[in-house]
């Protein structure tokens, strides 16, 4: 296996942060912080760029505070400049991991996400043998139980530049002994590495043809019954010996019961958005929130969903229905139920 060094210097070089920066503002520029930060950009930029050089640098303490959906979560948001560098490291050790995760691995990744992830399972669902079984397996409060020594080696088969590897694992310091912080552009990428080898051993050891992963959900699609209840045994065998995790859920139903995943209930011809979505997007309506309203659209434009919401507006909202790009006005002849 390749392990690659000289990448602090790469990192944390003048140009990287240059672009860091840049990358950190997008879609943040009316925030306070990105614009003390730009207040002296030259200064903040080359003050980053010498701490890192010398080893002085330290990351800030984290703004802490809860959302509640779709589950309560405490959120670390680190600061302008700590973002910065997380994207200045970002940019130089994503390709690497890249390159290790399989296809099928859609959380987080460039020209993927949720959308690609339920093509995935509706197409295998479209594929599967009529009497087949899906296996749907949840990691037991996933962010919060990454063993953080499990992770520092895991990261070490790639990485032999210890002084990155040493900044890398101080965006991963929390007062419990175990867990990463939320809201950490880093913590994404730690998320896919940390579950990569689970990924490997189901495609690999387990040869699971059709199989996908989102964050810490697991889809295994397509398999005989006692194969998805063995597979099922040998998954949560490997998740706690060599990740120290545990399964908080496992599903094991008929193909023909489809699947409820990346935010969908998904079967082989059509897939519809969760409840959840539905009251988010009533909510939104209510409150008049046309950014909310277009998220949830987009959220549902390639559901049988789509249409019921956009009725939903028109009944209830017609004005901000009037707005909706073309795409979005749309309407079939018969609206469609929401599962």
């Amino acid at each position: 296996m390749k392990r690659h060094g000289n990448l602090y210097a790469l990192a944390t070089s003048e140009d990287a942060l240059y672009q860091a920066y840049l990358d950190a503002r997008r879609g943040k520029r009316a925030r306070h912080a990105c614009h003390q930060f730009e207040r002296a950009l030259g200064t903040n930029l080359e003050t980053l760029r010498r701490t890192l050089a010398d080893g002085s640098y330290q990351p800030e303490p984290y703004r802490s505070f809860m959302v509640y959906e779709p589950k309560p979560r405490l959120i670390s948001a680190p600061s302008f400049r700590d973002r910065v560098v997380q994207h200045a490291i970002y940019g130089v050790v994503r390709p690497i991991f890249d390159r290790t995760f399989i296809d099928q691995s859609f959380a987080c990744r460039p020209g993927l996400g949720t959308h690609a992830a339920a093509d995935y399972v509706q197409h295998a669902l479209a594929h599967s043998a009529p009497c087949s079984y899906t296996v749907h397996l949840d990691v037991r409060r996933f962010y919060y139980s990454i063993d953080r020594a499990v992770l520092q080696q895991l990261l070490a088969r790639k990485i032999k530049d210890q002084r990155l590897l040493t900044l890398m694992m101080r965006f991963t310091e929390m007062p419990d002994p175990v867990g990463l912080p939320i809201g950490n552009l880093l913590s994404q990428l730690f998320a896919l590495v940390y579950l990569n080898p689970v990924d490997h051993f189901i495609k690999r050891e387990l040869q699971v043809r059709r199989y996908c992963r989102y964050v810490d959900d697991l889809v295994l699609l397509d398999l005989p019954r006692p194969d998805a209840f063995a597979a099922k045994a040998e998954i949560e065998r490997f998740l706690r010996h060599e990740l120290h995790l545990q399964l908080s859920k496992a599903t094991i139903a008929p193909t023909s019961r489809g699947v409820n995943f990346a935010g969908y209930r998904t079967w082989a011809t059509r897939r519809f958005v969760r409840r959840h979505a539905l009251a988010n997007f009533r909510k939104a309506v209510r409150r008049g929130d046309a950014q909310a309203v277009m998220s949830s659209l987009g959220h549902a434009r390639k559901s049988a969903s789509h249409s019921h919401l956009i009725n939903h507006l028109k009944e209830h909202w017609h004005a901000l229905s009037t707005c909706l790009p073309p795409g979005h006005r749309r309407v079939d002849h018969a609206p469609a139920a929401v599962a």
